[in-house]
């Protein structure tokens, strides 16, 4: 959908009750140009497990386990200053296949600092941690599916491929549905950065759709002025035009 745009369902959308997924825009699991998959991808054909009572029971989430600060990655860490870089609000909404919002969806968030460098004891490049950025946080989406949160744009960063390959910067999503074990795993991209056509990553997506719905385009509209740029990210649960999830690569 774009920016503004009502989604009004047709007689075929609000009358089904499962549409079928296209398994073709998803990425192969064994993809030799992307390394790493080669060690992961698994050998035989995935099973599909129903979840079981105690799964889709519960453990759940509310507004008071949320901190007020939760969304805000500008100032959750900080300790004497606020973290450096180019300051950004990311929004968006959590939709299901019809374009209806999912409300009361626990959407969590994590990246790397400005320099493209993570906060985590096994990050070893060069660039400096950022000692008033912490880099995570989570949000609820309110009635219509809708979330926003504050951080700055995180860094491009080296990584083992090939000899020079560079992760394009990003976030990764956590949405979590009604169940504890129903977990979906993203990742979000910014609009215009020259280092997303070199991805090999992003190079195993054989659908050029479903590469865009993982792009967030800037969105002024939604920026502060004088503060901070925005950018919009939709997250799509279901069906055919649904946000491809790194840990559910045969669809969700």
């Amino acid at each position: 959908m774009k920016q503004g745009e009502i989604h009004r369902p047709n007689a075929r959308e609000a009358s089904g009750e499962f549409f079928q997924r296209d398994r073709r825009i998803h990425p192969p699991a064994y993809t030799p140009n992307y390394k790493t998959s080669v060690g992961r991808s698994p050998r035989y054909a995935l099973l599909s497990l129903q979840n079981s009572l105690s799964e889709v029971t519960g453990p759940t989430f509310g507004h008071s386990d949320l901190g007020p600060l939760d969304n805000d990655l500008i100032l959750n860490y900080a300790q004497d200053g606020e973290p450096v870089g180019e300051r950004i609000i990311v929004h968006g909404r959590v939709l299901d296949e019809t374009g209806r919002g999912v409300p009361g969806t626990l959407v969590e968030f994590w990246q790397a600092n400005a320099g493209g460098r993570y906060r985590h004891k096994k990050d070893m490049y060069l660039a400096p941690i950022d000692p008033n950025f912490g880099g995570c946080g989570r949000t609820l989406t309110d009635e219509n599916g809708y979330y926003y949160f504050r951080t700055v744009k995180p860094g491009a960063y080296p990584w083992r491929n090939w000899v020079n390959n560079w992760r394009p910067a990003h976030i990764h999503f956590s949405v979590f549905g009604p169940g504890f074990v129903q977990r979906l795993i993203t990742q979000m991209y910014f609009e215009g950065d020259p280092l997303i056509p070199h991805c090999p990553i992003l190079a195993s997506i054989p659908d050029a759709e479903a590469l865009e719905g993982l792009i967030a385009p800037l969105d002024l509209n939604a920026a502060v002025p004088l503060d901070s740029l925005a950018y919009k990210f939709d997250i799509v649960l279901r069906g055919r035009r649904s946000t491809l999830f790194e840990n559910r690569l045969e669809g969700n």
